[in-house]
């Protein structure tokens, strides 16, 4: 039998609330501003650290309609729920623009208990790194991960 993604009496938490942005549980509200987000910034994602890699076994990002988008969020928002996997809306916040998307899954390497990986949309490229620390050190206060898979950023 395998162990749990999370402990059973762990509650992940449901926002990490930023002066830069705010991140909550990916769901279906967030279809329409999800979906112009990253199909405006498919090659942006795809040279973000760790998408590369991921894409050998998982083709996103590639074009979908909003129903496919709609059905992928509902995955997502199922996964949360089942405690399979983790997955954030990226959020700016003032507007609520989706700025972009963190994934938290078990990792598959052996090695590492959790496999991250965020994007942020191409019009706000500054966020890159400003999202991968502040979730940097989130992991390492407010889940019980001790040894993340999270690709490092560098200023650019």
């Amino acid at each position: 039998m395998t162990a749990p993604f999370v402990p059973d009496d762990f509650e992940p938490p449901r926002s990490l609330v930023l002066p830069d942005l705010v991140l909550e549980p990916l769901g279906p509200q967030h279809n329409e501003r999800d979906h112009a987000a990253w199909m405006s910034s498919i090659a942006h994602i795809k040279a973000t650290p760790g998408f590369a890699e991921a894409a050998r076994t998982d083709p996103w990002p590639r074009s979908m309609t909003l129903a496919e988008n709609l059905q992928d969020l509902e995955g997502h928002a199922a996964d949360f729920d089942a405690r399979r996997g983790f997955t954030y809306s990226v959020l700016g916040p003032v507007d609520g623009d989706v700025i972009g998307c963190l994934y938290l899954y078990p990792s598959t390497d052996g090695v590492h208990d959790v496999r991250v990986l965020s994007w942020v949309r191409a019009s706000r490229p500054e966020l890159d790194v400003v999202v991968w620390r502040s979730v940097t050190d989130w992991l390492s206060t407010d889940w019980p991960f001790t040894n993340p898979d999270y690709d490092p950023r560098t200023p650019s």
